[in-house]
């Protein structure tokens, strides 16, 4: 093999392993068009669309509303957008999902807290005990519908950090909680929720 032909495989395997992952250390990943939405996402354009930069997404208390990225995310990742649940009391940040598994980060409404816990998602599955999963940190928060929340997440040397409005937070590890530590982006919703100025990072292991 000449040093031509080598140096083209080494750039398709680097191209390639980039590639799976939702952002790499030289890009910051944003959805800012349906295109990008219907490309980079696995979607239900009965439950999910963007227009104007928002993200809307609908479900109900019998079937979830699920958006789940294509991609997934890199080893340390921050993830920054806004939230308004206009209806109904549930958003779910699905983080890390493997298969069945993920990490669920969640603004819940009936109990009035921000929540970290073990997640399960089976698709195609609305059954009871097929989505959602027990809470292992939660922290009270005042939260209501109409309101836009800006949500901040960063996960960085297998440490979880996840924080609302600037003053409400958890934090975690992954490896001592037995939580997943690679794997897919989501959202849930079980009413109806806007997202919008969604920016996804790689973070190298110094951050």
């Amino acid at each position: 093999m000449t040093l031509k032909h080598i140096s083209i495989f080494l750039f398709l395997l680097v191209l390639s392993s980039c590639s799976s992952t939702i952002s790499t250390e030289k890009k910051e990943y944003s959805t800012t068009n349906s295109s990008k939405l219907k490309s980079d996402w696995t979607i239900n354009s009965q439950e999910w669309f963007l227009d104007n930069n928002t993200i809307t997404g609908s479900g109900s208390a019998s079937k979830w509303g699920v958006l789940i990225s294509k991609k997934e995310l890199p080893k340390n990742y921050e993830i920054d957008f806004k939230v308004n649940m206009t209806k109904e009391s549930l958003f779910e940040i699905m983080l890390n999902l493997d298969k069945e598994k993920y990490i669920r980060t969640y603004l819940y409404q009936i109990d009035q807290n921000i929540v970290i816990g073990e997640g399960i998602y089976y698709k195609n599955d609305d059954s009871y005990g097929k989505r959602g999963g027990r809470t292992l940190y939660k922290k009270p928060m005042q939260l209501e519908n109409n309101k836009t929340y800006s949500v901040k997440i960063k996960v960085t040397q297998n440490q979880l950090y996840f924080l609302v409005d600037g003053q409400t937070s958890l934090e975690c590890s992954l490896e001592k909680s037995n939580l997943s530590q690679k794997g897919k982006l989501g959202f849930i919703t079980n009413g109806e929720v806007k997202i919008t100025d969604l920016k996804i990072k790689y973070l190298s292991e110094l951050n």
